[in-house]
């Protein structure tokens, strides 16, 4: 197995689960790569100690690489990836980890990707047009 590279392993995940597109594969690879340098600007000293990213921090991570990435078209792209909940994150990274592409700890679960947020809260209502309120009419200029 070690001599196979990551599209072949996708490819070979993809055959026992074809639930997701291989660009979802993808956007979770890079997502985590997004996430590591994310969590290094913010806590420097954690990073040098441990590259490991919890399921939800990754999960959060994700969310916003692909608001970075999609803006309002994220939820229409990661859907028809086949992405429909944060659940699907976590189904991702176990499938790659059954492969030894990530890894994972001791206290890591799959449910730690469940339920984290819900994709309309997330990737549709940022981009919902706010209720606007009129001005209301001045008396004194009706005079």
């Amino acid at each position: 197995m070690a001599d196979l590279d990551v599209e072949q392993i996708v490819t070979l995940i993809r055959k026992e689960d074809p639930r997701f597109d291989r660009q979802a594969y993808k956007f979770v690879r890079d997502g985590l790569e997004y996430v590591v340098k994310e969590l290094k600007k913010k806590d420097a000293a954690r990073a040098k100690i441990s590259r490991h990213v919890s399921g939800r921090e990754l999960t959060e991570g994700l969310r916003a690489y692909a608001l970075e990435q999609f803006g309002p078209l994220t939820k229409t792209v990661l859907n028809s990836w086949g992405l429909h909940a944060t659940i699907h994150f976590g189904d991702i990274v176990y499938n790659l980890i059954e492969y030894n592409v990530f890894s994972k700890t001791d206290a890591d679960r799959r449910e730690d990707f469940s339920e984290v947020f819900d994709f309309d809260a997330a990737f549709v209502d940022p981009f919902q047009p706010r209720a606007r309120r009129l001005p209301l009419p001045s008396f004194a200029d009706a005079e």
